[in-house]
């Protein structure tokens, strides 16, 4: 079965985005799930879409986290995703 797809948008100089990116290793969120990294900086859209809200993570186009990752919500979003991912 092929892993489902998160995206992390983040950008350069960004300590949020690299709590995040701890964050995301330390719950070990690539066993479950392929994730791609976006440097919002590199996509004029994507910054002005992002720009005050990084680090955000996505999934199929709707936002699970944004901000300040909290632990226990991303946990619990990774596992509603999963489980939509299963049926």
């Amino acid at each position: 079965m092929e892993r489902s797809t998160l995206v992390l948008y983040t950008k350069p100089n960004c300590p949020l985005c690299e709590e995040a990116k701890k964050l995301l290793e330390e719950i070990e969120v690539t066993k479950r799930f392929r994730l791609i990294e976006k440097d919002i900086t590199q996509d004029d859209a994507l910054y002005e879409k992002y720009g005050l809200m990084i680090p955000v993570l996505e999934w199929q186009g709707e936002i699970i986290q944004y901000g300040n990752f909290v632990k226990k919500n991303l946990i619990f979003c990774l596992n509603r995703v999963n489980s939509a991912t299963d049926d």
